[in-house]
């Protein structure tokens, strides 16, 4: 693909944005982790020192793009062509314009074949990227097919290992808080009853139940076809993790997602939930859920994920409620929502208003690299309960 380069010669807020924008894709493609906030921050800094300059461009960039020292060496290079290419002057094209060329991986056949063709001389840069890289920050929303098949591949190598917890049973330990008797007896047996070496034992541990509750309904349509396929991923790749649909009703859909197959997991589970791209009663499915499985055991000491746009048609006073009562049981209590990555968001809508003061962390769900960084929330759970 091609994206028009702004010349660096007129100070507003458009080229600065443009440079901005076109900059990050080349980083991306250059397999550089640039954020949609870091975008915005280069942005903002673009404003205050201008576009003109080549040293007061590049330390803004570095400083506001760049959070790793070991990408400092290809940020370099990147930036030297790009400035380079910024200011190339040609009798050709537009002086206010410069042509960047994206390739990806799999085009690297193809460009052999190219070769052998006519030369040439417009002041193009190439950047090979990868398609694993751009679908990393794209948004669910914009989806193929094709792309939530090979999303569903990525997810399944998440981990979704959360802090453990402590368990009834002991286990061997070189200084425990108390004595193992049977093995410490066991081995005095051949010292001729002479207990020369004693043993101990401590509470061992235990994995931590994930509960995920999931969000099916109209107005989540766009981004609950990809969250599902994270659900499953985390069902057939983990134990201890239980599935809910929210809708109009509540429906456990851990049986059905537990197949290694993802696609006859994803069969069964759109059989089996009869209220997908329906209303939302979040409060009264929560309430069915807190009743029947949450508080009796399920979400004790678990984590539980809600993954909603926090519309709800309810009463939100009823999801204020089961949202404070599951907040009193678990372990975390993580709300993902897809809207939040929108510049100037609010929680505005009186479901996410109404469950927010209850949420332990508040995260995006928009894009592969949302999910990687809930996975990264769920490993590093807060320790405020035991």
């Amino acid at each position: 693909m091609s994206a028009v380069l702004p010349k660096p010669g007129r100070d507003d807020a458009t080229s600065a944005e443009r440079m901005a924008v076109t900059f990050a894709r080349v980083l991306r493609g250059a397999s550089l982790g640039v954020t949609i906030g870091s975008v915005l921050m280069f942005v903002e800094a673009l404003g205050r020192v201008g576009i003109s300059d080549r040293d007061n461009v590049y330390w803004a960039a570095r400083s506001t793009l760049v959070h790793r020292p070991e990408d400092l060496p290809l940020f370099d290079r990147a930036f030297a062509v790009f400035w380079e290419h910024a200011n190339a002057n040609t009798l050709e094209e537009d002086p206010e314009t410069i042509k960047i060329t994206l390739a990806t991986d799999d085009d690297s056949d193809s460009d052999d074949g190219d070769s052998a063709g006519e030369p040439n001389d417009d002041p193009t840069l190439t950047l090979r990227f990868s398609s694993v890289e751009v679908l990393r920050d794209k948004d669910f929303g914009a989806y193929d097919d094709d792309e939530l098949a090979l999303a569903q591949q990525l997810m399944s190598q998440l981990r979704f290992a959360g802090p453990p917890r402590r368990s009834y049973r002991l286990r061997t330990s070189s200084r425990g808080p108390r004595p193992d008797l049977r093995k410490t007896l066991r081995g005095a047996i051949g010292a001729g009853g002479e207990p020369i070496r004693r043993y101990w034992q401590e509470p061992g541990d235990r994995l931590r139940r994930l509960v995920l509750l999931l969000d099916v309904s109209g107005s989540m349509e766009p981004y609950a076809r990809a969250m599902l396929r994270f659900v499953q991923a985390a069902v057939a790749g983990r134990q201890r993790v239980e599935a809910f649909s929210l809708g109009t009703r509540l429906t456990r859909v851990t049986k059905e997602l537990n197949s290694r197959d993802p696609d006859r997991a994803l069969q069964q589970a759109s059989e089996r939930v009869q209220d997908w791209s329906g209303g939302t009663r979040l409060g009264e499915c929560l309430r069915h859920f807190n009743d029947e499985w949450g508080v009796r055991g399920m979400a004790r000491g678990a984590i539980v994920v809600v993954l909603s746009d926090g519309w709800d048609r309810g009463d939100p006073t009823i999801l204020a409620e089961q949202m404070c009562r599951l907040h009193r049981v678990t372990y975390d209590l993580i709300w993902v929502n897809p809207l939040k990555v929108t510049p100037g968001y609010a929680p505005l809508a009186r479901g996410m208003a109404a469950a927010l003061p209850y949420v332990d962390h508040f995260v995006e769900g928009h894009s592969l690299a949302a999910m990687e960084e809930l996975a990264s929330v769920i490993a590093g759970a807060s320790t405020r309960r035991s």
